[in-house]
């Protein structure tokens, strides 16, 4: 499978080394041009090359969106159009500025991102979990105490397929439901950032 990257920072850039160690391809972008890619591309290996953002989208069979939420409408929408797009993004208002609809809880930084690719399948996922522990964490299914990442998302096709690809990195997944439902596992809310198991991650989703 062909994972495309819009934005190669902290989380792009772990998420595109476990795809590579599961076997995927992977086709990074970020804001200052492929060239600035160099090194990234060179330690991943000859199954990474860098592009531009609207490359990455056209390329990827999956493709990931990590890049500061406040500049989502960057996202080229037209080669995203029926594709599967992982939302990693959290809302952090000192940085993206403030989104009235979201603060109000009438909207979710992921929806927000939804309506922008209207014809794209979102799924949010990796936000709830620092870029260093999702490098190092993973265990094999099975293991005792492996810990599981929350996904939310209103395509169940879609879903199963980010699953998957999560399982292959060494996470167990709790489904918390229609993108919307995101909300629980997003910034203060007890399913963001402690190592959960299945079961513990559902009673924190539950209180979010």
């Amino acid at each position: 499978m062909v994972i495309g990257l819009i934005g190669s920072g902290k989380i792009g850039g772990t998420v595109a080394k476990l795809a590579v160690d599961a076997g995927h391809s992977v086709v990074l972008s970020n804001s200052r041009g492929p060239e600035t890619l160099a090194q990234l591309v060179a330690r991943l290996g000859p199954d990474a090359r860098a592009a531009t953002a609207a490359e990455a989208a056209a390329a990827g069979d999956v493709v990931v969106v990590t890049i500061p939420f406040g500049r989502y409408r960057e996202v080229p929408v037209e080669p995203l159009d029926g594709k599967i797009v992982i939302d990693t993004n959290n809302y952090y208002h000192e940085r993206d500025g403030r989104f009235p609809e979201i603060d109000a809880g009438e909207t979710t930084d992921s929806e927000v991102l939804a309506a922008h690719l209207p014809g794209s399948r979102v799924v949010k996922a990796f936000n709830s979990i620092h870029f260093a522990e999702l490098a190092d964490q993973g265990l094999p299914r099975g293991a005792e105490g492996r810990r599981a990442l929350p996904i939310a998302g209103d395509d169940e096709e879609a879903k199963k397929v980010v699953a998957d690809l999560i399982d292959s990195f060494g996470f167990d997944v709790v489904d918390a439901g229609p993108l919307a439902e995101g909300r629980r596992f997003q910034r203060d809310k007890p399913a963001y950032g402690p190592r959960l198991t299945a079961d513990e991650l559902r009673e924190a989703l539950a209180k979010g």
